[in-house]
């Protein structure tokens, strides 16, 4: 096995994987969603998928090098605990370290609508990456394996 996390996720015969496994995680957070919050989720996620056919899988892939690179640091520190478990032991700075990414990307899009639908849920953002640490931790794990 790579000796990163974002040289395995990175590797060209997995990257289709990673990016798979990644869309599958955000699809299941985002159906997991309940209540008024739940709801402002969907809609804003429903709204991405409506940019364009595969809007969600493009950006998840756009952005792997900048998400692996941002795990890393946790993929080297994590021994033989799972993933998931690893990421949810401290999930402000697992949390502040993805948002730093989508972020930078947000401020940097000449894609307005999607900078529009990202603005308009970044308030909650933070826990909701959060409630995904356990997912994704997993969903990596599993491609790396």
């Amino acid at each position: 096995m790579s000796t990163t996390v974002s040289d395995a996720l990175l590797e060209p015969t997995r990257r289709p994987a990673a990016v798979a496994a990644l869309t599958e995680v955000i699809d299941a957070e985002v159906a997991d969603k309940s209540g008024l919050g739940g709801a402002a989720v969907k809609a804003g996620y429903a709204a991405a998928k409506r940019l364009g056919g595969d809007f969600v899988a493009s950006a998840t892939d756009r952005l792997l090098p900048q998400f692996a690179s941002a795990l890393d640091p946790f993929w080297a520190t994590k021994g033989e605990q799972p993933f998931g478990a690893h990421l949810a032991s401290q999930p402000e700075a697992a949390a502040d370290a993805l948002l730093a990414v989508t972020d930078a990307k947000a401020a940097n899009t000449s894609h307005g609508a999607a900078a529009k639908v990202y603005g308009s849920l970044r308030g909650k953002a933070k826990e909701h990456v959060v409630a995904a640490l356990p997912r994704l931790g997993t969903a990596v794990e599993r491609v790396v394996a």
